[in-house]
This record gives structure tokens, C-alpha cells and sequence, in this order.
């Protein structure tokens, strides 16, 4: 934690994870696959980093790309996964589940939350709230259902990020005594203080990532020591 800002990143690989342990975060998203915008990571890389470092882990159970309408066979091997992970020190589940209408899966999502607050860990629901049309609905509906917290950039994408933080901002007035809004997605070494600020959740997500030999995306460190160091400016 930075200036009472709680930070996230989204790392993709065991390494990264070891590295950016080494630094002031608060929580790991942990994935794998972030080419495809994050995927359920290994049992064993949950294991091993529960083992080798002292930070928060959240997990992505995301089966596939694509959309985050997924028949009742993925669903089911998502909620194994999740319980997997919860069995094995995960700190919380990251999960989105939505009809091909793009509303909430209200059955699926309250399925996983229960399964998670058995174990009294966090439920996120994560961007694929981004794709939903009546924010306001979502958010009752997934409060009912017992999500904790929502990754959400207001449904902005990069460069225009701050007005998606307007929308947090506004959802965090409404809700924000039930439920979290962690701004991320389009969060850049230029824009992350003003994301902060407007956005007023009091955290952030961000990945921090390059581009490595072989097509897949990684940790930049140097990065995340200039965004972290613009966090400590606010």
C-alpha cells in the first residue's frame, strides 16, 4: 500500500509474481495467458507461490477466450478450479459469468459466490461487467448474489479510461457501501494518478506488462517502478 491506495497487479507467470512481491502491492491477480486477457492460472503455480511468497492472491477462473457466456460442462469444471484454489490458500476468486444477452448470469454468479464466502474468501467479478448495458441493475444483481468486488474501467477502453473513471466514481456514490470498485484496465504510467483520483476507490489494478520474444506478455519492472512511484505522488 501506497499513500492508503490498496494495489493490485495482474500477473501472468510464477517469475513475475516472485518479482513483483518484491514491491509495495497489496494483491496478485494471479492468471495465466494474458495474450488472451487472462485465463485460470495452474493449481501448482498457486501452490508454489503460496509457499515461496507473502502477498494476497486472487485467482482468474476463466476456462477459454472469448465471450463470458459459458454452457453448465464449463461452468463446472470453473467452479472445480475455484474450489481448487480456495482449498489451497487462494485469498479470492476472480470469475464473470453473463447471458449471450450480456446481463448477469445471476444462477452462475451466485453459485460461485456461494461456493467462495464458504470459504470466507473475497468474490471479484470481473471486466466482463464492462460489457454490460444497465450498470446500475448489475450492480444490485451482484450485490444480491454476494460479489465483493468488481474490475471494472467504467467501460472505457485506453485512451479514454478517465471518463469510464467518471462512471466508477459515480458507482462507488451509489454502492460504495456494499460493494468495491477497482478501477483497471487501460492503466498507463500517464494516466494512473488522475485514474486514482477520479475514480475514488481508494485502489487500483494494473499489469504493468510488455511484450516478450515469443509473443507472450510479461512483467515490466522498470514500468511498475515508475507507476508506483507516481502513486507515492499523489
Amino acid at each position: 500500500m501506497i499513500n492508503n491506495i490498496t494495489i493490485e497487479i495482474c500477473i501472468g507467470n510464477p517469475d513475475d509474481a516472485v518479482t513483483a512481491s518484491e514491491y509495495p502491492i497489496d494483491r496478485i491477480e494471479l492468471n495465466s495467458a494474458l495474450e488472451l486477457g487472462g485465463l485460470s492460472p495452474s493449481l501448482e503455480t498457486l501452490k508454489y507461490l503460496k509457499e515461496n511468497i507473502d502477498k494476497k492472491i486472487c485467482c482468474m477462473v476463466r476456462s477459454r477466450g472469448g465471450d463470458f457466456h459459458y454452457t453448465e460442462n464449463e461452468f463446472e469444471i470453473m467452479r472445480k478450479d475455484a474450489e481448487n484454489f480456495l482449498q489451497n490458500n487462494a485469498d479470492g476468486i476472480v470469475f464473470g459469468f453473463l447471458h449471450e444477452d450480456k446481463t448477469v448470469d445471476i444462477d452462475k454468479t451466485k453459485r460461485m459466490c456461494d461456493l467462495i464466502r464458504s470459504y470466507r474468501k473475497e468474490a471479484v467479478f470481473h471486466k466482463a461487467f464492462d460489457e454490460i448495458d444497465d450498470l446500475d441493475k448489475a450492480c444490485e444483481q451482484l450485490i444480491t448474489c454476494g460479489v465483493d468486488r468488481i474490475l471494472t474501467s467504467g467501460k472505457a477502453v485506453y485512451p479514454d479510461i478517465l471518463k469510464g473513471c467518471e462512471i466508477i466514481s459515480d458507482l462507488n456514490r451509489k454502492y460504495g457501501d456494499r460493494l468495491q470498485f477497482l478501477p483497471g484496465g487501460g492503466v498507463r504510467i500517464e494516466n494512473i494518478k488522475d485514474v486514482i483520483t477520479t475514480a475514488g476507490s481508494g485502489q487500483i489494478h494494473m499489469t504493468s506488462k510488455k511484450q516478450y520474444p515469443g509473443g507472450y506478455l510479461g512483467l515490466d519492472e522498470k514500468q511498475l517502478q515508475i507507476m508506483l512511484k507516481k502513486i507515492a505522488e499523489i
